[in-house]
């Protein structure tokens, strides 16, 4: 609804502070014409539900030299000025989230504005402004290529080919429940949400389990992605509410994350701490011999918490961590900028996100590279410098993720013994001396990491860069209450 004083008067007849909100809201739109308002219920993290008012715009983000105009949505509280909105991202039908130190997963904006907000000194176009600083430091949305449109496609078409037994995935024989190669590859998922599902399709299509658990925690009927399993449903995936269900899994796969109105980066993942109280013990329960395999964000601190929670060792609580970003790093310096590598010896360490480091182990990495005879520090630092920018690119759509999950539980169930860069117990490695998760790389098999490959090519940077990140991340884990 275009602005009107009047309209928006009677609108906010229940709003603690009308007078102050209109006149705060007249005066972002003489700077953001575009921006609309209208009445809408919003669904707060306990199930309550509450008409506030949706004020959604575009702002103007330069990035790189281009100009994008970037979709948003605030939620006014009834206790506005003097409680901050609630900032969402609001994506286009192709338009993906790229989640980074100031989005989630779900779109939900945090910015040291909104924790520090105190009126009459902060106010939202102030808010706005800052939230345009962050995003042209790290742009919030990227465009759905038609590449990656195919590529869905191609996997879905392959989901299409197992419901129709075209392909051997049920062709081992079974006795009695039990696998004559072996025993029976029970994998859980936790999370009915876009990644959750994901997992469940990525896991059919790769044929890596003998039965799918899908655990849906939501209330109510079931709605979206689960209800459309339950209409086509796929042989060997079942859905349930009950964690009874997840008995005896082999895999527990963490994708859930609290949809909670926490406003600081803590509160949000406090509200996964708290969610995870409740689910982590009983699946621990249910599956005692499994492998837990956190996806839940942000992932090293969940799958700190996932360990602490458990009581499993160590070597059994993992963190899907950098592999998706590992495999294309791996990926783009082989097939994209032709040099070739010995053992696959480039990886992404560290933390998930923008303080993902790039680092070699081994002495001789590069073999071959189109005109360069000579291989040194520099040509491989140039190396991974062009590869980073070609990584930054790649968005990490639940589709994407799901696949690279699907191949972490392959491996694991196969007993593959394949290395990957996971979120692992930290502590030992690079001079870390605190208990925290981080990416490295680890040799992956029936009992989860069977070792971690170390030392990587002595690179001081690259040790300074990770124990930064331990550093911030135990900082945060104090803070937390377990």
């Amino acid at each position: 609804m275009e602005f009107s004083e009047e309209t928006l008067r009677t609108q906010l007849v229940k709003y603690k502070f009308r007078d102050l909100t209109i006149e705060e809201l007249k005066n972002v739109v003489k700077i953001y014409p575009n921006f609309r308002f209208s009445m809408d219920t919003y669904t707060f993290k306990d199930g309550s539900l509450k008409d506030l008012l949706n004020f959604s715009g575009t702002i103007p983000v330069k990035y790189r030299g281009n100009s994008y105009n970037i979709p948003i949505c605030l939620w006014i509280l009834d206790s506005h000025p003097f409680a901050p909105p609630i900032c969402l991202l609001k994506p286009t039908i192709n338009m993906e989230i790229s989640v980074g130190k100031h989005v989630d997963a779900h779109g939900r904006i945090y910015l040291p504005y909104l924790q520090n907000w105190s009126h009459p000194k902060s106010v939202i176009i102030g808010l706005i402004k800052e939230m345009i600083e962050k995003f042209e430091e790290d742009l919030p949305l990227y465009s759905v290529s038609s590449s990656d449109e195919a590529k869905q496609l191609e996997l879905l078409s392959y989901i299409a080919k197992i419901t129709t037994g075209e392909t051997d995935i049920n062709s081992k024989t079974m006795v009695g429940g039990q696998k004559k190669d072996g025993g029976f590859n029970k994998v859980t998922v936790i999370g009915a949400g876009d990644l959750g599902i994901a997992c469940v399709l990525s896991i059919a299509a790769k044929g890596a389990a003998d039965q799918v658990v899908l655990l849906d925690l939501s209330e109510g009927a079931a709605k979206g992605g689960t209800m459309d399993l339950d209409i086509f449903a796929l042989p060997n995936v079942e859905i349930s509410k009950d964690f009874s269900a997840s008995a005896d899994s082999k895999v527990v796969v963490l994708t859930v994350n609290s949809l909670g109105n926490a406003q600081s980066y803590l509160g949000v993942i406090q509200s996964n701490v708290d969610l995870f109280r409740g689910i982590v013990p009983a699946v621990a329960h249910y599956s005692q011999n499994s492998v837990l395999l956190v996806a839940s964000h942000p992932v090293e601190i969940m799958t700190y918490v996932s360990w602490k929670l458990s009581a499993f060792p160590k070597s059994r609580v993992i963190g899907i961590g950098c592999n998706l970003d590992t495999e294309r790093f791996q990926y783009i310096i082989t097939n994209l900028l032709k040099a070739q590598t010995i053992g696959k010896e480039a990886w992404i360490i560290g933390e998930q996100g923008e303080d993902k480091v790039p680092a070699w182990s081994g002495s001789n990495l590069v073999t071959r590279h189109q005109t360069e005879g000579v291989v040194n520090d520099n040509s491989q630092e140039q190396l991974a410098n062009r590869a980073m920018e070609v990584l930054k690119g790649k968005g990490q759509k639940s589709w994407s993720v799901g696949l690279s999950i699907a191949d972490l539980i392959e491996s694991i169930l196969k007993n593959k013994r394949k290395v990957h860069s996971i979120s692992t117990l930290a502590k030992g490695c690079c001079n870390i001396n605190s208990e925290v998760f981080l990416s490295m790389p680890c040799i992956l098999g029936t009992n989860g990491v069977t070792e971690i490959i170390k030392p990587l090519k002595e690179d001081k940077l690259v040790a300074k860069k990770l124990q930064s990140s331990a550093a911030s991340i135990h900082d945060l884990q104090q803070q937390l209450k377990l």
